[in-house]
């Protein structure tokens, strides 16, 4: 297979704290890779390093066979990397057709002219086909703050679509949907990325979410990645079970505040 987003000898440290130590990761185009690890592994930081939000101290990332180490999150997108946010990142007094529309309109380059409407027929006419291939198209009229935390994540997914990217790069795409609603929150957005033949990477919590829809899973430990592989076998794992799965287990017994 033929990797499409690349990490090479990644490092990144925060005072002490070596956040990134050595990340060697090939992303093959076409694939779902699930990144699991116990909270400050490193896992969002080595989004944050792919999609330009911060720069590695060594290393390199390439994309499509193009060197992205260091360039700003906006040159990123246009090449065809996006991303999602743990917490969805919308306007929530505006509806959700607005805010697809808006971004919409950034990746087709009309948001300098202030003298031409959000809600254009061609703008609205693709912010409605995304929101319809996400199952939201009734509530396109609603205020974002009304949406559940699924139709949240689903509508703050679409509007990363909108840029048309190649890669998507999510964090934790399920964090804070209710347990009954995950399984078709997922359905709906593996049938995207496959419909539009989008990579994804996906850091994970869930994992059910892992098993049932990862091709792949990298299990991040103390910024570097311990193990590789398809999810049956990587989930079998005594190590990962008792560090990883077990970690995250316990977490939740003890509520939110373990973070």
């Amino acid at each position: 297979m033929t990797a499409l987003l690349e990490a090479t000898g990644l490092k990144l440290a925060f005072g002490g704290v070596r956040a990134a130590d050595g990340i060697d990761l090939a992303i093959n185009e076409g694939e779902q890779l699930a990144i699991i690890g116990p909270n400050g592994a490193g896992k969002t930081t080595f989004i944050n390093m792919a999609t330009g939000y911060l720069r590695p101290n060594a290393g390199r990332i390439r994309f499509a066979g193009h060197d992205i180490t260091g360039l700003s999150p906006r040159k990123i997108v246009r090449l065809g990397i996006a991303r999602s946010f743990q917490i969805p990142q919308m306007f929530t007094e505006h509806s959700v057709i607005e805010n697809v529309a808006l971004i919409v309109a950034i990746q087709r380059g009309r948001f300098l002219n202030i003298l031409r409407p959000l809600l254009d027929a061609d703008t609205a006419g693709r912010a409605r086909d995304l929101l319809d291939q996400f199952g939201l198209i009734e509530l396109a009229g609603a205020p974002a703050s009304a949406l559940n935390e699924g139709a949240r994540k689903l509508a703050d997914i679409a509007m990363a679509l909108a840029l048309e990217p190649r890669v998507l790069l999510m964090d934790e795409p399920t964090s804070g949907v209710a347990s009954s609603e995950k399984r078709a929150v997922m359905d709906r957005l593996a049938a995207v990325l496959r419909t539009h033949k989008i990579t994804s990477v996906f850091v994970e919590h869930d994992m059910d979410v892992v098993e049932r829809y990862a091709d792949r899973v990298a299990v991040w430990s103390q910024g570097k990645i311990a193990a590789l592989g398809p999810p049956a076998a990587i989930l079998a794992d005594p190590v990962v079970q008792r560090e990883v799965i077990g970690v995250q287990v316990d977490s939740r017994q003890v509520g939110h505040a373990v973070g």
